[in-house]
């Protein structure tokens, strides 16, 4: 059994690593173009759009015909679609849009922290003793990234931005690890096609502006036409990543997928500085240090085996319907 174990938990922590790497493309690719002068919405509803036009054909192959499941999990998939996709993308883009790349992303990925007072409040169960120590060591951590206390301004629309794509980030690890009989290439196919529904509800009536102009971006040092950052944001960090990141959370399971998705902020530090030169100061590089390490021990704290309970034992025949 461990030689058919192990196989899949070295393939679920490539593909949770791999998920990573591509996430962590979408913001230092997208942020030229909304630089140079495309609105948020307007970008994210291209992403998503084409994103569920590519993940159309992989989601309906792994349903089989089994519609009636797609069906019976409606609210998973609106839940996803609408939190998970919709509401995590669209607030980070507008994030990204006001705040560099790196710090917006940091606060998306804080989400695992607002499941841990949910349910703390949810339960009225106290957390273990190292999610509390890794709650406190991930906000310490997030007060040198945002340096509460020194001279670095940071757009306070953009830090509300993100904090509400870390609620929607909560809502993808807890929807995409809940069990279901839904495939999980499914789940990620039908949820895009409700994220990008649900933007463009939204743009519709006027709440998210779009703009689009038709401008030449620089990237990796080279003028391209808007289209290419548009097509690599809608192929690698979302319906490739999304398909890679459910197998992931699939093999693995939720706690450690999630762990390795943590990744995802070292590796977008590093791309903002190579493609649009954004360094973060030495005192942001601790303190997301510090809130990456919290969020691990979060999971870690969090990974604990509820109690079991011993069956109960059948009562003799004579027994049986006695009242």
């Amino acid at each position: 059994m461990s030689t058919t174990a192990a196989p899949g938990r070295a393939a679920g922590i490539v593909a949770g690593l791999i998920a990573a790497v591509a996430f962590a493309t979408s913001g230092p690719v997208v942020k030229p173009l909304l630089v140079a002068g495309w609105s948020p919405g307007s970008a994210i509803l291209v992403r998503l759009s084409v994103a569920a036009l590519l993940l159309a054909g992989p989601a309906a192959w792994a349903l089989r015909g089994r519609w009636h499941v797609l069906r019976d999990e409606w609210r998973t998939v609106l839940g996803f679609g609408i939190l998970g996709v919709a509401t995590a993308s669209t607030m980070y883009y507008l994030a990204v849009d006001r705040l560099p790349v790196a710090i917006a992303l940091l606060i998306e990925y804080t989400g695992p922290l607002l499941l841990v007072a949910w349910r703390w409040a949810r339960e009225r169960r106290a957390p273990s003793a190292a999610t509390l120590a890794g709650a406190a060591l991930a906000t310490g951590g997030l007060v040198l990234v945002l340096d509460l206390t020194g001279s670095l301004e940071l757009d306070p629309v953009g830090l509300a931005f993100a904090l509400v794509s870390a609620v929607g980030n909560a809502a993808y690890f807890a929807l995409t690890g809940r069990r279901t009989e839904l495939p999980a290439i499914s789940l990620a196919g039908a949820g895009m096609a409700v994220g990008a529904l649900t933007v463009a509800l939204v743009a519709a009536v006027g709440v998210l502006p779009l703009a689009a102009p038709d401008v030449r971006v620089d990237l990796l040092g080279a003028q391209v036409h808007w289209i290419v950052p548009l097509l690599v944001v809608a192929t690698v960090p979302t319906a490739f990543a999304y398909g890679v990141s459910a197998l992931s959370v699939r093999l693995l399971g939720e706690r450690l997928a999630s762990f390795l998705a943590l990744s995802e902020v070292l590796v977008a530090v590093l791309l903002a500085w190579l493609l649009v030169s954004e360094v973060p100061a030495p005192l942001q590089v601790a303190g997301m240090v510090l809130v990456v390490a919290g969020i691990a021990l979060v999971r870690r704290g969090t990974d604990v085996p509820e109690p079991v309970t011993a069956e109960p034992r059948p009562r003799p025949v004579a027994e049986v319907g006695a009242g």
